[in-house]
Formats: C-alpha cells, structure tokens, sequence
C-alpha cells in the first residue's frame, strides 16, 4: 500500500480522501480548517502539522484545493509541500487551475526531482463518495502508472490527456460543455414553465431525446424539486469559467457562449446564490421572467 498525502478536506477532497483510506493506503492529512480531519483520523488517517510535514511522510501527494493561489500556496508557498517533499515523490494537483501556472508549479516540482501531474476531476460530491469520478491526467505517464493503484480509489474512469498542464486543459474543456448544457437545460425549463407546460414530461421527454445530458439526468428534477444542494457550487463554477475566459485570452481565442454563461453564474453569485449547486443557475432566469420552474407534483 502506499503512503498518501492528502490536502484540502472539502466537499470533493473529503470523500475522495475517505476512499483512499477505506483502502487500505497509509494517509496523513492536512486542512486549514482542522475540524474536517476528524472524521478520516476515525477511519484511519493520520494528522500532519503543515503542507510539507505531509509531503516528507508521504510518496504521493494530493492537493485539492479551491483556486490557483490556493495551489500555489500549499505546494510552493512557506512550510509548502516543496518544502518538505522527498526526491522520487509524485504531486498530484485534482483541485481545478491554471493550466499555465500548473505548468509553473510542474517546473519548480521538477527541479526538485519531483514529478506533478495535474489530475482534476468530473462527477461532483456523489462521484467522489462513490468513488466514480472521471479523472483527466496531465503529465509524465510512468508517474501515472505508478499512482493509479491510488486513483483508481478515486476514480473509475481516468484518461491520460498529455503532458503537464493537459489534464487542467482537458478540464475547462469540460467546464465549457457542462455549464453550457446547465444553462441550456435552465433556459429549456423556464421557457416550458412560462408557457404552462407539465414540466415532469419536459424533463422526462428531454432525458430521451437528443438533448439528454448528464446534467438533465442528474438535477433536472432536482430543479423541479427545489433541491439546490451543493454537488459542485455555483462559485466554483463561476471560477472555474473565468479560468475559461483567461486561458482564451492567453492564446487568443474567441469563445461565444461561455462568456455570456460565465456572466449569468456571476449574477447568481451577486444574487445570493453562491453555495447553492450549479442549478441554482435557473433562479436568475426565474427573476428575469417572473416565473417559477417546480413541479406541480
């Protein structure tokens, strides 16, 4: 088995963390806010006092975090992984970033004689306590090979997109089609609601049409239910899409439809909305239009 890292206990790291220790591997935890440790110390982790301490007790290190700087801090920043990681050792970054700066941070790694990969995920909360997220992988494929006996803990689908940087590519790549296919869907229901449809036969006719998708499936009727639980918060989505909008302008690149979703996410954070899940999306449609899409169930 073999001795894991694990940094950043929240709603995605925390299950995934959980997974890793239910089999079997050696893990040492580390989180800002100490209290969400307690319940892997009950499964069997073991507590590190800083980023590095963890790293210098572990083989595979595994950060996942909210946001760029937030990477950047725990692994390169004082008492960061860097400084306590061994020669030999392999990073895995499965928060969402910068692919830029992940290839910065891959680089200072290296100097070190440590291999990164750059490993974020698909599948919100109920992937991760299942331990079935779709998992894009950036970065030295033997590193890979020699860390999926802990991915595959995590994951059920893990796919090799190139080199450093890619699998963070491959993510926002992802990141595009998901929240455009939510805003699709929200724009589908509030159009069906205004016009007094049934809404449970919208989403049932949809979810067998061509215009199904993951997000039809999974919160359509949770929309119609007004669940708005977090599985993947609107914040996070929002960031995730100015990440977007910041790679596009790096290799100067126009994109259409993801501004325009990126700006609807911000006006729901403006709202209140923030912590709600991505469909919480479908409320600034609702004030817009003054039409509520529930159930009439």
């Amino acid at each position: 088995m073999a001795k894991v890292g694990f940094i950043g206990l929240g709603l995605i790291g925390k299950p995934m963390c959980a997974n890793v220790v239910k089999n079997n591997h050696d893990v040492i935890v580390w989180n800002r806010t100490a209290s969400k440790m307690t319940d892997l110390v009950e499964l069997g982790a073991s507590v590190g006092s800083s980023p590095a301490e963890v790293a210098s007790n572990s083989e595979i290190i595994i950060t996942c975090v909210s946001d760029s700087p937030d990477v950047e801090n725990v692994i390169l920043g004082e008492d960061g992984v860097i400084a306590g990681v061994k020669s030999g050792s392999v990073v895995i970054d499965m928060s969402t970033i910068s692919p830029s700066l992940t290839r910065t941070i891959a680089s200072k790694l290296k100097s070190a004689q440590v291999e990164m990969l750059d490993a974020p995920v698909s599948g919100g909360v109920n992937g991760a306590e299942a331990g079935v997220l779709s998992i894009m992988v950036g970065g030295n494929k033997a590193a890979l090979d020699k860390c999926l006996p802990v991915l595959n803990c995590i994951g059920t689908k893990i796919t090799h997109c190139g080199e450093n940087g890619m699998g963070q590519v491959t993510k926002l790549a992802n990141q595009i089609t998901g929240m455009g296919n939510m805003a699709a869907m929200c724009e589908g229901l509030v159009f069906a609601a205004k016009n007094g449809a049934d809404l449970n036969a919208v989403i049932e006719a949809i979810s067998g049409g061509a215009a199904n998708s993951w997000m039809v499936e999974n919160l359509g009727n949770n929309i119609l239910e007004g669940n708005f639980d977090p599985g993947f918060m609107i914040k996070l989505a929002h960031k995730d899409l100015g990440l977007v909008l910041d790679s596009a302008t790096e290799k100067d690149l126009s994109l259409i439809t993801t501004p325009l979703v990126a700006q609807m996410f911000r006006a729901a954070m403006v709202s209140g909305f923030g912590e709600n899940g991505i469909n919480g999306y479908i409320k600034v449609l609702e004030q817009l239009s003054n039409v509520e899409a529930r159930s009439k169930k």
